[in-house]
C-alpha cells in the first residue's frame, strides 16, 4: 500500500507547488487521477500522455515554467528522462515498480511493498484528496477494481450501480454507471481540439447528473461528444461479439481509425466471455496495437514466449496487457499465443 505518511507527502507537494504540470495516462484511471488532484488544488496544467514520456513532453515543462511534475498512471519512465528534469517529480502508479534513482524523484506505488496490491492510481489520488467521490469511482471501476467505499457511492448516487455489485463489468456494461464511465473514456478520443475542450469541461463538472441528465450546457457538450464516439464503438462492439473464438482465444481486429478503442472493447468482451482470453487488435500502418484480457490465466509469461523471435513487445498487469507487433508477424504471434493459451487450459 501507499502509507499515510506518503499520502501526506503527496498532498504537501501538490499544495506547495505554484505551477504544477500533470502528465497522466490517457485512460479513465489517469484522467480521473488528474481531475481529483486538480480539484483539490486548482492550479497548473494537465496533459494526457499517449505512450512514453519523451523529450516532446519534457520540453513542455520549460515552456509552462512548471515547478512540479506529477506523473499519474504511467508505467514506463526512463532514468535518462528523469535526469533531464530539474524540478521535483511526484510519480504515482500501480504497475510493476520502477527502480529510478534521483534526488528530485519521488515514487509512490503500492506494489513496492506488496506486489499483489495493484489498486488503481485514482484510488490513491482519492486517498490524497478525499473529495469528488464520483470522479474517483469512474477511474477506479474503469480500471477494474471495486473499492471498499462503494456503498458510500451507492448511497450518494442511487441507481447508478447494481444493488449487488460483485464484478466491475456489471457496473461498466450493464448499469447506468457505464454511460458515465464511457463518457469520460471517450473524452480522450477524437480530434485534438475536441479532446482539449472535453478536458477543460471535465475540470469544471460538479456532479454526474450534468452528463447523465444533460442538465447543464457543459454536461450536454460531454454527452454529445460521447454519443458521437459511441456510435462507432457500438458498431465495433457488434462485430466483435459476433466473432467466433479459436479454442480458448477470441481474436478481433479492426482497421485503424481516428479512435483507438481496443482497451474498452477488450474489457467488454472479457466481461461477456469470461471463459476466454480476449485479444483486440487495431491495425495501424505496419503495426497491430493489441489489448489482451483474461479472467484467470496470467498473460505476461505467455506474451514473453509468444514474442520470441518476433518484432514486437508488450506488458502490463497479470490479467490485462497491451502489446504491439509488426503486421507481417501478427499471424505468427497469434498462432504461438493461441497454442500457449490452449495448452495452459488443458
Amino acid at each position: 500500500m501507499i502509507s499515510k505518511k506518503q499520502i501526506e507527502e503527496i498532498r504537501t507537494y501538490i499544495q506547495q507547488a505554484k505551477n504544477p504540470v500533470y502528465f497522466f495516462d490517457d485512460d479513465p484511471d489517469g484522467l480521473c487521477s488528474f481531475l481529483l488532484l486538480w480539484h483539490f488544488a486548482p492550479k497548473g496544467r494537465g496533459i494526457p500522455v499517449r505512450g512514453e514520456i519523451n523529450e516532446h513532453y519534457t520540453e513542455k515543462l520549460h515552456e509552462l515554467n512548471a515547478d512540479l511534475l506529477v506523473i499519474l498512471d504511467k508505467p514506463v519512465l526512463a532514468q535518462e528522462t528523469v535526469d533531464m528534469i530539474g524540478i521535483p517529480i511526484v510519480h504515482i502508479d500501480h504497475h510493476p515498480p520502477l527502480t529510478i534513482k534521483a534526488p528530485n524523484y519521488h515514487y509512490y506505488n503500492p506494489r513496492v511493498h506488496d506486489d499483489a496490491d495493484n489498486r488503481p492510481t485514482s484510488y490513491w489520488a482519492y486517498q490524497v484528496t478525499q473529495q469528488n467521490l464520483w470522479i474517483a469511482m469512474v477511474g477506479i471501476i474503469s480500471d477494474w477494481y471495486i473499492p471498499e467505499f462503494v456503498d458510500e457511492f451507492k448511497e450518494k448516487y442511487p441507481g447508478l450501480l447494481p444493488d449487488k455489485l460483485t464484478y466491475p463489468g456489471q457496473a461498466l456494461f450493464d448499469a447506468e454507471f457505464g454511460t458515465l464511465a464511457r463518457a469520460f473514456a471517450f473524452s480522450l478520443k477524437g480530434e485534438s481540439s475536441e479532446r482539449r475542450a472535453c478536458l477543460q469541461i471535465l475540470m469544471k463538472l460538479e456532479s454526474p447528473a450534468e452528463i447523465l441528465e444533460q442538465n447543464t450546457p457543459r454536461g450536454k457538450f460531454i454527452y454529445r461528444h460521447f454519443t458521437k464516439i459511441n456510435r462507432y464503438y457500438q458498431k465495433l462492439r457488434e462485430e466483435a461479439l459476433a466473432t467466433k473464438s479459436r479454442g480458448k482465444v477470441l481474436i478481433f481486429t479492426y482497421p485503424s481509425s481516428e479512435h483507438s478503442l481496443t482497451s474498452l472493447l477488450s474489457n467488454e468482451l472479457i466481461y461477456r466471455h469470461q471463459d476466454k482470453v480476449v485479444i483486440i487488435g487495431r491495425v495501424k500502418d505496419d503495426e497491430v496495437i493489441i489489448s489482451i484480457r483474461s479472467t484467470k490465466l496470467k498473460i505476461p509469461p505467455l506474451l514473453e514466449k509468444a514474442f520470441e523471435g518476433l518484432e514486437g513487445g508488450g506488458g502490463g498487469h497479470d490479467l490485462a496487457c497491451g502489446a504491439h507487433i509488426k503486421t507481417e508477424d501478427f499471424s505468427k504471434f497469434m498462432r504461438k499465443f493461441t497454442q500457449l493459451v490452449n495448452k495452459a487450459n488443458r
